[in-house]
């Protein structure tokens, strides 16, 4: 709970996964999501160099505006070369427009390309993935990862070369003015490149802390709306309060301040290291222009490019922030999609034909990738079409595994699964997965209507179709009681309703899929006594005709299944009739006796 998390190891993890420089396997992997784009990029590359050229031109317009105008007291010249300025800033405008509307559009295309491609592997990925990455390390990685590279790509990259530009552009116009002039400005720079990377030094270390205050005040504030319920329930809200409040003042206000601090004392060190090069400019230069070396124009114009000169430096430090966060979320992007997908269809996979149901398992063992113990060893069975199986089995004995293998959410270490006599490693999953049915213990609803979470399975059934398989499972009174019947709106997670009304709906889900292999996963356990026997009597027309995989930790459940398995140790040890196994007084009659028992 909240008073268990440690903002410091927090932040350390944080530092560690955000403290990463330039990697050039990363540009290239993010390049890819860039290609397409490359010719749009390019044409608001050449508006960036006319822009950067406008701009550069200012000063010395500037420059003629003095020496040429209004030294030489001709005001047809003065007035042209306004003219001339105002539309080189008109120009100006427009090209900084088109290029900021292109870029944006950029921006958002690739941000689109590289969540859905996200999104599209996510969708491929084997269970065995999300048995290793909790939600919110995904979500983060397609909502705020991918949100740092789209405002890198609209923002920073065309920053970075615009200062670029912008000092090169600037570099040259100084030295064509004046040599001399441009040696007492550069006598600075060390001074700039010494104080910029104290700066980015220090200042790295305490956004990383910012960063990750945010990062942890953002979990801590999910994990208490979350579990909202269980702190109302044991009176936690004023102790959870004073907890927050002392983390938030303690690491992220302070962490903040440390931030501000940083950047309180570089801008204006920037500032007077500025002043002085404007200081020396313009005191060498009215002494050469008292002199009549150069004219006042040139010093004018000189003392406007000093300025331009340190400002894109300033920028691109702070550019470096931005450049490293980038590196981190890409690289995590390229991770998550570069996670090879355990369960996939052969190159050779064909369609699978409409089954009998059908199911075989030859010698079949199963260990997880990161963990060598066999949870499945040497399993035989066989299955006949329509035929009732319950599987039970102490929790961990590899029931809910069998089902696994058999949807192909894994597929088998040694050993093969059958339906009908297809290798399902040899069938595309999803013509698979469209004969089958699940409904799972813990049942999930999607944000929608009631109605449309039942044609989760079938989109095209009609609304006379939903309200058969409503019937059929017992849920259509229920349904007609809600506020809107079946237009009622389900939160995520279904949450505005019980967990026996979120089960019924499950199950006229499955039924209305009309699947050929029905699994039913503990599908019982959570639902009351009352619930529990409108399920039972629709259980046998649920069932009829289907082949059945039924996983359940209630009698009532199972005694009526055509074969019970007993699964112990990731081995089938019994198998038989409710009336059979307790008469041979053996795993199954201790499992009646002590777990079985209502």
């Amino acid at each position: 709970m909240t008073t268990r998390i440690s903002p410091p190891a927090f932040i350390t993890q944080s530092e560690e996964i955000l403290d990463k420089m330039y990697d050039p396997r990363v540009a290239r992997g993010l390049l890819r999501f860039v290609k397409p784009y490359a010719r749009q990029m390019s044409v608001a590359l050449l508006f960036m160099i006319l822009v950067t050229a406008a701009s550069v031109s200012g000063p010395y317009f500037v420059k003629l505006a003095i020496d040429d105008g209004i030294a030489a007291n001709d005001p047809v010249s003065l007035r042209r070369i306004v003219l001339i300025f105002l539309a080189v800033s008109i120009f100006q405008l427009g090209f900084n427009y088109l290029r900021v509307r292109i870029m944006s559009r950029v921006g958002q295309h690739v941000l689109y390309d590289v969540r859905m491609a996200m999104f599209g592997h996510l969708q491929k990925l084997s269970l065995s993935f999300y048995n290793r990455y909790s939600v919110g390390r995904v979500i983060t990685r397609v909502i705020n990862d991918v949100g740092t590279l789209r405002e890198f790509i609209t923002w920073a990259v065309l920053a970075i070369v615009r200062n670029l530009l912008g000092i090169v552009g600037t570099l040259i116009a100084m030295l064509a003015l004046n040599l001399k002039l441009s040696m007492l400005t550069f006598a600075v720079l060390p001074f700039m490149v010494l104080a910029t990377m104290a700066f980015r030094s220090v200042a790295r270390k305490n956004y990383r802390k910012v960063r990750a205050a945010v990062s942890w005040t953002n979990s801590v504030l999910a994990e208490n709306v979350n579990g909202v319920r269980v702190v109302q329930a044991f009176s936690r809200q004023e102790r959870n309060y004073k907890t927050f409040k002392e983390y938030v003042n303690r690491y992220f206000y302070e962490t903040s301040l440390d931030a501000a601090r940083v950047a309180s004392v570089y801008t204006p060190v920037v500032d007077v290291l500025g002043a002085v090069a404007t200081a020396l400019v313009v005191y060498v230069g009215g002494t050469a222009v008292l002199g009549e070396s150069i004219t006042p124009g040139v010093l004018i114009a000189f003392v406007l490019y000093v300025d331009r000169f340190f400002e894109p430096i300033r920028d691109l430090s702070r550019r470096f922030d931005t450049l490293q966060s980038t590196m981190a979320g890409g690289e995590r992007i390229l991770e998550l999609l570069n996670t090879e997908v355990d369960v996939q269809d052969a190159e050779n996979a064909k369609e699978l034909g409409v089954i009998v149901g059908g199911v075989r398992f030859e010698n079949v063992s199963f260990h997880y990738s990161d963990d060598p113990t066999l949870v499945l060893d040497q399993i035989n069975l066989d299955v006949k079409a329509g035929e009732t199986v319950a599987l039970v089995g102490e929790t961990g004995a590899g029931k809910t595994t069998i089902v696994k293998l058999l949807a192909r959410f894994h597929d088998p270490t040694d050993g093969c699964v059958l339906v009908d006599g297809v290798d399902l490693r040899m069938v595309t999953q999803q013509s698979l997965r469209a004969q089958m049915g699940m409904v799972l213990q813990d049942p999930f609803l999607f944000n929608g209507t009631v109605k449309e979470n039942i044609l989760f399975g079938r989109l095209d059934a009609s609304h006379e179709d939903v309200i058969s398989a409503a019937q059929a499972v017992g849920a259509h009174d229920f349904i007609l009681g809600l506020k809107d019947g079946y237009e009622t709106l389900v939160e995520e997670g279904g949450a505005t309703l019980s967990v026996g009304q979120r089960q019924l709906i499950s199950f006229a889900r499955a039924l209305l899929a009309n699947p050929r292999i029905l699994i039913l996963d503990e599908a019982t356990s959570s639902v009351d006594i009352q619930t529990e026997q409108v399920i039972q009597r629709a259980l046998a027309r649920l069932l009829k005709g289907r082949t059945s995989f039924v996983i359940a930790h209630r009698l009532s459940t199972i005694t009526n299944a055509d074969r019970i398995i007993v699964i112990d140790g990731g081995n089938i040890i019994e198998q038989g009739r409710h009336e059979e196994l307790l008469g041979s007084r053996g795993r199954y009659y201790e499992l009646y006796k002590t777990g079985f028992q209502e």
